[in-house]
């Protein structure tokens, strides 16, 4: 028994040691850094001072930013669930196609972020693809602004982050055992009801492991904002690299991304408390 703990621990010892040094420790010393004084230009004085904090509560600008990158984060974020289970429901049933569907699923992340947003620039600008195509038509006599919105941003990060709701729900639907669906079945469900009352809330963790790992990223990108509104609209990851970068501001760019983190955690425990809930009453 001890041989096998130990046997336990050596193996996790590599990846305990790795968050710890590229997880604890940074949060630690961003959490340190955004309490203490600002010397300008970058220099840190380790004195108490809760003034980046101050000034991120006290500025409508920065709570509004914080504001706009959930709601923008959360709906790309539900936009992509329904988007992704449809497709992941398709794949767990496609029997010899899935390897090839999974594989096209994953190419997007064979390319960088910045360079598959570049030809969404090529799509949506004042004189790219969709509006040349749309007045050679003779739908519209103008470009539409399709770029420079929160709905260019919101389409942007469906597009970058769809993937990552895709795979998690296919798991789920893969993994789903069948025997279920059969006695939902012999009992007299239809597939409507078979959907709702078994395979959606047994399905329910790829939904939220889709959920996390799609809504954190999405809410502290920067990228799709500088591409595809040219700064013109900021999230909360722009001013935090602003902060950092330009501002020399350390001390307000490791507050806000305390906040950030804060947030974020709340909105995943806030989300995990009600579908929990929703789930049970399906179960009942």
């Amino acid at each position: 028994m001890i041989k096998n703990i130990r046997l336990a621990y050596s193996m996790l010892s590599p990846s305990l040691i790795w968050l710890l040094l590229f997880l604890i420790v940074p949060i630690v010393m961003v959490t340190v850094i955004s309490f203490t004084t600002n010397e300008g230009y970058g220099g840190i004085i380790y004195e108490f001072s809760t003034e980046a904090y101050e000034t991120a509560f006290l500025s409508s600008m920065y709570l509004k930013v914080i504001w706009n990158s959930i709601v923008w984060a959360f709906i790309a974020t539900i936009i992509c669930l329904f988007l992704a289970y449809p497709f992941a429901y398709f794949i767990a049933h496609a029997g010899k196609w899935k390897n090839l569907l999974i594989l096209l699923v994953m190419i997007p992340f064979w390319t960088n972020l910045l360079v598959r947003l570049y030809a969404w620039i090529i799509l949506l600008n004042g004189e790219g693809v969709i509006n040349n195509f749309l007045m050679d038509l003779g739908l519209i006599s103008d470009p539409l602004t399709l770029m420079y919105t929160p709905a260019s941003v919101i389409l942007g990060m469906v597009y970058g982050f769809l993937p990552f709701m895709i795979l998690p729900i296919y798991s789920s639907i893969e993994q789903l055992d069948k025997t279920y669906l059969e006695a939902a079945e012999d009992l007299g469900a239809n597939p409507m009801k078979t959907f709702f009352t078994v395979t959606l809330p047994l399905t329910f963790p790829g939904i939220l492991a889709g959920f996390i790992i799609t809504f954190v990223p999405a809410v502290s990108v920067f990228v799709v904002t500088d591409l595809l509104t040219g700064s013109k609209l900021v999230m909360v990851g722009n001013v935090i690299r602003d902060a950092f970068l330009i501002e020399m501001n350390w001390q307000l760019g490791s507050a806000l991304s305390i906040l950030l983190m804060v947030l974020v955690l709340l909105s995943v425990l806030v989300f995990m408390k009600f579908t929990s809930s929703k789930d049970k009453n399906f179960l009942v």
